[in-house]
C-alpha cells in the first residue's frame, strides 16, 4: 500500500502574494485529531516532494483544507501555489502532531498563540465542539507583518460565528485577537509583548495569565515559538507531551519552504 493517498484538489483561494489555502477530497480512511499535521505535496519528477501541513479542516469534515505560505524558489510552494481544481496531491496517511488537547492539563482557558500560516492548526482546533466542552474561554491569536495577511482567519472566524451549529456555541466563549507589527491596526505588536505587557488579556477584558487557569498552543516562526517558550518557562509553565500532559505544547513542523 501507498504511503499517501493521492487527492484531487477543490478549490483554491489566493490571499496575498505570499499566502494562499486549498482544500482536497479526503479518503474515508484518513483519521485525525484537530490541531494534527501531515505529510503533503507533489509528485515530481516522479517522486514524492513532501512537507509537514497542519490540517485546517477538522476531523469531521468531509474535505482537507490547508493554509500555506507561497516561496518563489522554495523547491515545494514554488510548485504548490500554482496548483488548478482538478490537479492532485499527495496526502500522507499518518497524521501526528502535538496540538491536541489530551497533551495539556486540565484549565479553564485555552490560548492559542500563532503566526503566519501557524494559524492552521487551530482552525481545526476552533471547529471542534469538544474544545468548547473543555474550556471556558478559547482565545484565538493571530499575528502577521501586514493587515492583509490576516484576511484567512478573519473569513474562518466570521464564517464560525454565523454558522448555525458554531455561532451560538462559541459566542461567549471564542475570543478572536489578530495583531500585526507593520502597518497600524486596532491590535499592534509581537504576541510575546502582548503577553509580557498583559495588553492581549486588557484587551480581551480578561484576567492576566496564570498558570493555574491557562492552557497554552504554539504553532508559527522559530523565533515566536523561542521567545515563548522562555516566557513560559521563567513563570513554571511546564511543556506536555504525548507522554505526560503539561501547561503548554509546541508545534514544531512548520512550512518555511
Amino acid at each position: 500500500m501507498s504511503a499517501f493517498y493521492q487527492e484531487q484538489v477543490i478549490d483554491v483561494q489566493h490571499w496575498t502574494d505570499t499566502l494562499f489555502s486549498f482544500s482536497t477530497t479526503r479518503d474515508p480512511g484518513f483519521r485525525f485529531q484537530n490541531g494534527q499535521f501531515t505529510m503533503m505535496g507533489l509528485e515530481v519528477e516522479g517522486r514524492p516532494l513532501l512537507r509537514a501541513y497542519s490540517m485546517a479542516s477538522a476531523n469531521h469534515e468531509e474535505s482537507l483544507e490547508f493554509f500555506s505560505i507561497k516561496v518563489q524558489d522554495g523547491p515545494l510552494t514554488s510548485r504548490l501555489q500554482r496548483i488548478q481544481p482538478g490537479d492532485t496531491v499527495l496526502i500522507g496517511r499518518k497524521a501526528t502532531g502535538t496540538l491536541i488537547a489530551d497533551n495539556l492539563l486540565p484549565g479553564k482557558r485555552l490560548l492559542l498563540l500563532s503566526t503566519g500560516t501557524g494559524l492552521a492548526p487551530f482552525v481545526s482546533i476552533v471547529k471542534d465542539p469538544d474544545v468548547y466542552e473543555r474550556f471556558d474561554d478559547i482565545v484565538l491569536v493571530h499575528g502577521c507583518r501586514q493587515v492583509s495577511e490576516l484576511a484567512y482567519g478573519e473569513k474562518i472566524v466570521e464564517g464560525l460565528r454565523g454558522d448555525e451549529l458554531f455561532g451560538p456555541l462559541l459566542e461567549d466563549k471564542l475570543h478572536y485577537y489578530p495583531t500585526v507589527t507593520r502597518e497600524p491596526f486596532r491590535n499592534r505588536g509581537r504576541i510575546t509583548d502582548l503577553i509580557t505587557s498583559g495588553k492581549l488579556f486588557a484587551d480581551c477584558r480578561m484576567p492576566p495569565l496564570d498558570i493555574e487557569i491557562d492552557r497554552i498552543m504554539l504553532c508559527g516562526s522559530p523565533a515566536m515559538l523561542a521567545d515563548l517558550r522562555t516566557i513560559f518557562d521563567e513563570r513554571g509553565f511546564v511543556e506536555g507531551n504525548h507522554s505526560a500532559p503539561g501547561h503548554f505544547v509546541i508545534e514544531k513542523a512548520f512550512v518555511e519552504r
